[in-house]
């Protein structure tokens, strides 16, 4: 057989009479050259294992990315029913600090309260079962019809869950009602006496024939509990602690509320009836110790079986103290 790697150095040293050196050269080249040309020869693709490797590789990957995808919008979707329960018990505690700041505390006025027992100077102040309601007066701005000299700075403050059967129900509402300067409101009230009087007079603003005063500022707020936070310490349902009387909420140091927020996604869920029922069982302040009230609360919604619990997951529960500012006799 002949060496064509020896023949083609001695034709290159008797051509050109190169040394050894430059042919050696001139025939690694030949060789490589001589490789490449049948590499090239060579046919391009894949073959039928590497196009099933490639393609069980590509939907592993397909389904990773739909799972990471599916989980992405659950984790944005559960921010931003927890965003707007925030924002809407962010926006009525900011409500309430305002109302509260300047509430007028003093013995010759009246005032909406729960109570365990009745008060001289209290006489609408009855224990309340479910959702609570309050009213006072304060020196906030407030709705009236009346316009101009008559309107004084005082005005009638309230919260309460609406519970009627109707569009808003199931939603904290807020009255905020002007009182012109001889202390009464232009509605009177079913007996055809003034719907409110700001000296010796029951307080009861929720018989007032007009619902313009009255404003949703909590649309998916549906439980609403407060009580007292004494001066001598002691919390309480009762307003007072030296004597039965509420004096201006003398001995009251600061006023607690606790409410339920569900986000309106998980709201749509439920019907008015479910929310009342839900509402019913949480239960009422009854000398709980701080933070217990908010635990019984948190046990009861995890503990229901009888609602969604997709729903009953995205329900909130917030607790907020307000120090009232020293009153006046």
């Amino acid at each position: 057989m002949r060496d064509y790697k020896t023949n083609a150095a001695a034709d290159v040293v008797g051509t050109s009479r190169c040394d050894v050196r430059t042919a050696q050269r001139a025939v690694r080249t030949i060789y490589e050259l001589q490789v490449a040309h049948t590499k090239a020869k060579r046919p391009n693709g894949f073959t039928l294992a590497e196009l099933l490797v490639s393609m069980g590789v590509l939907v592993m990957l397909t389904l990773l990315a739909t799972q990471l995808l599916n989980s992405a919008a659950k984790i944005i979707t559960l921010g931003h029913k927890q965003m707007d329960a925030d924002s809407q018990a962010r926006e009525l505690f900011d409500r309430m600090a305002i109302d509260f700041a300047q509430m007028v505390r003093r013995s010759d006025v009246d005032y909406y309260l729960k109570s365990s027992t009745t008060a001289n100077d209290c006489t609408l102040c009855t224990r309340q079962r479910g959702n609570d309601q309050i009213a006072f007066y304060s020196t906030v701005p407030g709705w009236s019809a009346i316009t101009g000299a008559q309107q004084s700075p005082v005005s009638i403050i309230g919260y309460r869950i609406h519970v009627s059967a109707d569009t808003v129900s199931n939603r904290m509402e807020r009255l905020g009602e002007a009182l012109v300067w001889n202390g009464a409101t232009s509605d009177t009230r079913s007996d055809g006496k003034p719907a409110s009087v700001i000296f010796w007079a029951p307080l009861n603003p929720w018989a007032s024939v007009t619902n313009s005063p009255f404003d949703i500022i909590g649309h998916d707020v549906f439980r609403f509990e407060y009580r007292y936070l004494l001066k001598n310490g002691d919390l309480s349902a009762t307003p007072w602690y030296a004597t039965s009387s509420v004096r201006g909420l003398q001995d009251v140091s600061a006023i607690i509320v606790n409410i339920a927020v569900i986000d309106p996604k998980s709201r749509a869920l439920l019907s008015n009836s479910d929310l009342a029922a839900l509402a019913e069982d949480l239960a009422d302040y009854g000398g709980q110790s701080p933070g217990g009230l908010l635990a019984a609360w948190r046990a009861t919604v995890d503990g229901n079986t009888t609602l969604p619990r997709t729903a009953l997951s995205s329900v909130r529960l917030y607790e907020r103290s307000f120090y009232l500012s020293p009153g006046s006799l």
